[in-house]
């Protein structure tokens, strides 16, 4: 398994002018799991959120993806995300 990172633009709901990126990094066997992955990380932690509850940080069992640093009001655009192999910028592992 490889580490990819899936970079997934993000808007404001209410302000269109409001834009920026939201980064998930994990491991996975191709782009297409790394996608769903990071997908399914997003999904599971915007339930807990909305159920008042802390996002789950089970990044151990699922191949390290989580979601981290979600804003209330904000719109991630998936049909418009990229997914690459993961390069550490500062040789991180």
């Amino acid at each position: 398994m490889r580490r990819y990172e899936v970079d997934v633009p993000i808007r404001h709901a209410t302000d269109q002018e409001r834009r920026g990126l939201h980064v998930f990094t994990g491991y996975a066997a191709g782009e297409s799991e790394a996608l769903a992955a990071a997908h399914n990380a997003y999904d599971r932690a915007v339930q807990h959120l909305s159920a008042g509850r802390p996002a789950p940080d089970d990044s151990r069992d699922s191949g390290g993806w989580a979601a981290r640093g979600l804003r209330p009001g904000w719109v991630l655009d998936w049909h418009k995300a990229t997914t690459t192999a993961w390069v550490s910028p500062n040789s991180l592992m």
